[in-house]
């Protein structure tokens, strides 16, 4: 495989990163030196972020070998990228990387209820057909928990124009579930309280689907239940999957270890962030909504002692990225705990944890798009993404990946 070198990287090549937003690093003998956070011209326009993806480009199943995918790796320090498959992943690790990956899991938030009618208004009777859509079918997906007691979420509703403050919905046939619409959020959302049941993730399990996301455009199987999951998911919580980490296998994962490569769980509840669309012009003025994570004393202490070493940082996934930027944002030591991240990392951003990472590719003009781009340098990705798409790869949540370091 020959490496390619983008026509960017050619005309920067006097700068070891390509355009790129991130701090500065010099190696000076053992130890790792971070310059001062690099300077980005404002403002920041979300058009740059675009890309065209034909229609057949994005994965609409998972591959049946969660390892078989194709990895294209970025070498910044090079400017150039090399097609790869993801088997290789954990020859690029070097001796002395700490990897650290999202243990959340997935659960299966959509649920399809129906109104109750409790706060609509009187049936016409020249309109009788207008009872069935006024208790018709509700589509909840429930992106955060807001509260145990009282059991409240905040959720996305459809069709939402209809669904006011007041109304209830129900759940399950018979009737398993019933939740009232208690208010607002300012991303559209609604919060939903639920009456009390003894057994609430019990049912939920039992009643909902698989969340997957609007691109993928088919019904959710047994089998996703399984499959958009990663092999190490285990604090139950998003409502989508870290995709960077759906590739791995427990064979590559022993890989990894046994070359002595330390391995880190942070948790972050991937919620409506995620889903956010950014209706800005200019990439400042967005708000990231915030989602819970947390961070235990072992990972606190495994991070900091990498970065005390000046050895590497590697990310799987932007979700793992923002949990630790975000937990180390005053000088970049971590502490131990959990809270709610928000942290919107665009090009101008200075890490102070990450310094490489693995990732799906995204959807263009997207949040997620742009952190990769503050990492790796808008032209150099936004290049690197043009090639993916020529050379057909994989895109999104069931597709192929990327490695930026």
């Amino acid at each position: 495989m020959v490496p390619q070198v983008s026509q960017a990287a050619k005309q920067n090549r006097a700068s070891r990163f390509v355009n790129s937003p991130v701090e500065l690093r010099l190696r000076v003998g053992a130890r790792l030196w971070r310059m001062p956070d690099a300077t980005y011209n404002s403002p920041v326009l979300v058009s740059e972020f675009h890309y065209d993806l034909p229609a057949e480009r994005i994965a609409q199943e998972p591959l049946a070998d969660r390892a078989g995918s194709r990895m294209l790796h970025l070498n910044r320090r090079a400017g150039a990228w090399t097609d790869r498959r993801f088997r290789e992943f954990p020859g690029l690790l070097r001796d002395g990387d700490l990897l650290v990956v999202n243990n959340t899991r997935v659960f299966p938030a959509r649920l399809y209820g129906r109104r109750s009618g409790a706060r609509t208004q009187p049936v016409s009777p020249k309109n009788p057909a207008a009872r069935d859509f006024l208790q018709g079918r509700v589509e909840v997906l429930l992106t955060r928990q807001i509260s145990a007691d009282p059991n409240e979420w905040e959720c996305l509703v459809r069709p939402g124009r209809k669904i006011g403050v007041g109304e209830k919905i129900l759940f399950g046939d018979p009737e398993e579930l019933e939740g009232e619409v208690i208010g607002r959020g300012d991303f559209g959302e609604r919060r939903l309280r639920f009456q009390p049941v003894a057994d609430f993730f019990a049912r939920v399990e039992r009643l909902g689907h698989v969340p997957l996301p609007p691109y993928i455009d088919r019904e959710d199987r047994v089998a996703d239940r399984e499959r958009y999951q990663t092999v190490y998911a285990r604090e139950r919580g998003s409502v989508a999957a870290p995709t960077a980490g759906l590739h791995f296998t427990p064979e590559i994962l022993g890989q990894i270890r046994g070359r002595g490569i330390e391995v880190a769980e942070v948790t972050l509840h991937v919620g409506l962030g995620t889903f956010q669309p950014v209706r800005v012009e200019k990439v400042e003025e967005h708000r990231l909504h915030e989602e819970h994570y947390e961070i235990s004393e072992e990972t606190a202490r495994l991070v900091n002692a990498a970065r005390k070493e000046s050895r590497r940082v590697v990310a799987v996934g932007t979700t793992t990225v923002r949990t630790l930027e975000f937990a180390g944002r005053n000088g970049g030591a971590l502490e131990a705990g959990n809270g709610e991240a928000n942290l919107f990392i665009y090009p101008g951003y200075g890490f102070r944890v990450v310094d490489a990472l693995l990732t799906n590719f995204h959807l263009p003009e997207s949040t997620l798009l742009m952190l990769v781009c503050a990492l790796g340098g808008k032209d150099f990705v936004m290049s690197a993404y043009r090639h993916v798409v020529e050379s057909q790869y994989r895109f999104y949540s069931y597709g192929d990946c990327m490695f930026v370091e």
